[in-house]
C-alpha cells in the first residue's frame, strides 16, 4: 500500500484495522443519512417539541438500559461476530420501517418504536466496536487508528451524510432509510472480512454477567482519572443534548434554514472537525492534554452562549464549525486517554460504562430540553446549556490536569496499551465520549 492509501491506513496497523475502517465508514454513511432524515420524519409528522426531542432520547435510552450489558458480554465472546449480529438486526428493523413507510401505514408512534429498538442493537454495535482497535495495533498506533476512525465518522456521518438525508427524504420519505439499510448491510460484509479475533482471556471459572459488570464498575470506581473522566462526559452531555435535541426546530423555526439548512448545520461541524485533523498535531505538540482539554471544555460554554443570542443561520453555521474542531480535540484526547488505562480484558465494560455515561447524559439532556423549550421557546434550552456548562467547569475545572497526566496502574500498562506518547494523540471518538 502507497501515496493516499499509505497515507490514510499505513501498513504497520494491518488488513484487518483496514477492514474495520472500512465498514466504520460505511455504516456512518447510513447513520449519517438518518441523522437529518429521523428528525424530519417525527417533524413531519408532529410540531410538538416533546415528541421531537423524544425520537432522538428513545434512541439513546437504550444505553442507560443494556449498556452494561452490552459491555460485560463483550467482553466475554468473539468480538467481530457480536458486531454483525447487531448491525443484521440493525438493518431489519430500518427494512421495517421502510416498508410501513412504503404502505402508508407509518405513525409517530412506529416511528418512536424504531427509534429505541435501532438504539437496543446499536448499543451492542458500538460497545463491541469499540473494543476491536485496541486488539488490531500497538499501543503507540491507538491515536492514528482512532484518528482514522473519526475522519470516517466525520466525513461520512457529519459531512457526507445529512445533506444526502435531508436530500432523499425530500424525494421520499422512505428512501433516506433504504439508504441506510444498504449501508449497514454492507459494513456486516465488511466486518465479516475480519479475522476472528481471540475472546478476551479470562481467570477463574465463567461467572454471571452482573458479577461482570460490577467487576467493571468497581475498576471505575478504584480508578479516579477516568471515573473524573466520565462524570465530565456525563455532566456537559446533559447540557449539550439539551438544545440538540430540539435543534431541528431551533434551526427550521427560529433561524427559518429549513430542512436543507439544518443538515447543513451537522455538516459545518463536520467540515470543523476535519479541519482540526490537520492541525492537532502541532497542537498537541505546543500543548499539554490539560490546557487543551480545559480550552475545549471552555469553548463548549462559549458555544451555547453564542447559540442563544444568534439570529441568523450563517452565524449559526459558522459557531457549528468552531464546535466541530473544538470537539475532535476534546474526543481525540478523552478516548486517548482512556484506552491507555484500561486493560483489554476490561475495554468493553469500562467503555460501556463510558457510553452509559455519554447516552445517559444525552436522554437527561435532550429530556429537559423538550421540555424547556415546551415552556419558555427554543433558545431557552441554550440558556440552560449554557449556565449548566459554566457550572460544571467550575466544579471540575481543578480535577482536568490529573486526568490528562494519567498513567496505567503498575502491572496494567501493557494490557492497557501503556507506553511513550509518540503518535497517540490523533484520536476522537464518534461520539461526546
Amino acid at each position: 500500500m502507497t501515496g493516499l492509501g499509505e497515507l490514510i491506513a499505513p501498513r504497520r496497523l494491518g488488513r484487518d484495522f483496514r477492514w474495520l475502517m472500512t465498514a466504520a465508514w460505511t455504516s456512518n454513511i447510513g447513520d449519517g443519512i438518518a441523522l437529518a432524515a429521523s428528525p424530519l420524519l417525527i417533524a413531519s409528522m408532529t410540531s410538538s417539541p416533546v415528541l421531537v426531542a423524544s425520537g432522538a432520547m428513545l434512541q439513546f435510552l437504550p444505553w442507560l438500559l443494556f449498556g452494561l450489558h452490552a459491555g460485560a458480554i463483550a467482553d466475554r465472546v468473539e468480538r467481530r461476530m457480536l458486531v454483525m449480529l447487531a448491525h443484521g438486526i440493525r438493518a431489519i428493523i430500518v427494512l421495517a420501517l421502510v416498508v410501513f413507510l412504503v404502505t402508508g401505514t407509518a405513525n409517530i408512534g412506529i416511528v418512536l418504536a424504531v427509534s429505541f429498538l435501532y438504539g437496543t442493537a446499536e448499543v451492542f454495535a458500538d460497545t463491541t466496536s469499540g473494543t476491536l482497535l485496541p486488539m488490531m495495533v500497538e499501543p503507540a498506533d491507538l491515536g492514528i487508528g482512532n484518528t482514522r476512525l473519526q475522519a470516517g465518522f466525520l466525513v461520512a456521518n457529519q459531512l457526507a451524510g445529512p445533506p444526502l438525508g435531508a436530500f432523499l427524504f425530500a424525494t421520499g420519505t422512505f428512501w433516506p432509510f433504504l439508504a441506510q439499510v444498504l449501508a449497514v448491510s454492507l459494513a456486516l460484509v465488511l466486518i465479516s472480512r475480519i479475522a476472528r479475533q481471540p475472546v478476551p482471556p479470562r481467570e477463574g471459572a465463567a461467572q454471571p454477567v452482573r458479577r461482570d459488570i460490577a467487576e467493571g464498575l468497581r475498576w471505575v470506581w478504584s480508578n479516579p482519572p477516568v471515573r473524573t473522566l466520565i462524570a465530565i462526559i456525563l455532566l456537559f452531555n446533559v447540557t449539550w443534548a439539551a438544545p440538540w435535541g430540539v435543534l431541528v426546530l431551533y434551526a427550521t423555526e427560529h433561524l427559518g434554514m429549513g430542512a436543507v439548512g439544518y443538515g447543513a448545520l451537522t455538516t459545518a461541524s463536520a467540515i470543523g472537525g476535519l479541519g482540526a485533523t490537520l492541525f492537532f498535531g502541532r497542537l498537541e505538540r505546543a500543548f499539554s492534554f490539560a490546557t487543551l482539554m480545559k480550552v475545549c471544555l471552555s469553548l463548549e460554554v462559549l458555544m451555547h452562549l453564542a447559540f442563544a443570542l444568534a439570529t441568523s443561520g450563517t452565524v449559526a453555521l459558522v459557531i457549528m464549525v468552531g464546535f466541530g474542531a473544538y470537539a475532535f480535540v476534546w474526543g481525540t484526547i478523552s478516548t486517548t486517554v482512556r484506552q491507555r488505562l484500561v486493560p483489554h480484558g476490561l475495554q468493553g465494560r469500562v467503555g460501556s460504562v463510558n457510553m452509559v455515561g455519554v447516552f445517559g447524559g444525552l436522554v437527561i439532556g435532550q429530556g429537559l430540553g423538550g421540555m424547556i423549550a415546551q415552556t419558555w421557546g427554543l433558545t431557552a434550552p441554550w440558556w440552560f446549556a449554557f449556565a449548566g456548562s459554566a457550572l460544571t467547569l467550575g466544579i471540575l475545572w481543578r480535577h482536568i490536569a490529573s486526568i490528562a497526566a494519567a498513567r496505567p496502574a503498575i502491572g496494567e500498562e501493557a494490557a492497557a496499551g501503556g507506553g511513550d506518547d509518540e503518535g497517540t494523540p490523533e484520536v476522537a471518538p464518534g461520539q461526546r465520549g
